[in-house]
């Protein structure tokens, strides 16, 4: 009895893989580079800690003594009161809800003062010397006193 159309087809198509199959096979073997040379596997970092193909320049080493590498947190030094003591003007001031801001002098940065933390009235444009404390919200001007 003679093969179908159906059985012909599939082993058509059996061949067909196993010759790509084995073609590829072949190719792989070809493009395999198993003596690739040391040079063309290495990388490198350079100064900004990016990888690279190519060695560092020998004139830009910089070399560190073993004393000065920190491993750790650092010890703490507790800040000065000359360091805790801001100098400020006051922008802002409601007197009705108790509350205003500050403009640090030094950073520019506008801190919330309330009027619990004031140690006599202020008015706006007054030069004021203040310590940073946390509020609920944020930063805080705290031991405020006019200066």
């Amino acid at each position: 009895m003679g093969e179908t159309w159906n059985k012909k087809e599939r082993q058509k198509k059996k061949m067909k893989e196993k010759m790509d199959k084995a073609e590829k096979m072949k190719e792989r073997k070809e493009n395999a580079s198993k003596g690739k040379s040391l040079d063309s596997m290495m990388a490198y970092v350079d100064e900004n800690g990016n990888i690279s193909d190519t060695p560092p320049d020998p004139r830009k080493r910089k070399e560190f003594k073993l004393e000065d590498i920190e491993i750790g947190v650092p010890e703490y030094v507790p800040p000065t009161e000359a360091e805790l003591t801001h100098s400020g003007k006051v922008t802002f001031f409601n007197h009705e809800k108790g509350f205003g801001f500050i403009k640090d002098l030094l950073t520019q940065q506008s801190i919330f003062v309330h009027i619990n933390n004031l140690s006599a009235p202020v008015n706006e444009n007054d030069k004021v010397t203040f310590e940073i404390g946390h509020g609920p919200k944020g930063p805080m001007a705290v031991n405020v006193k006019p200066a």
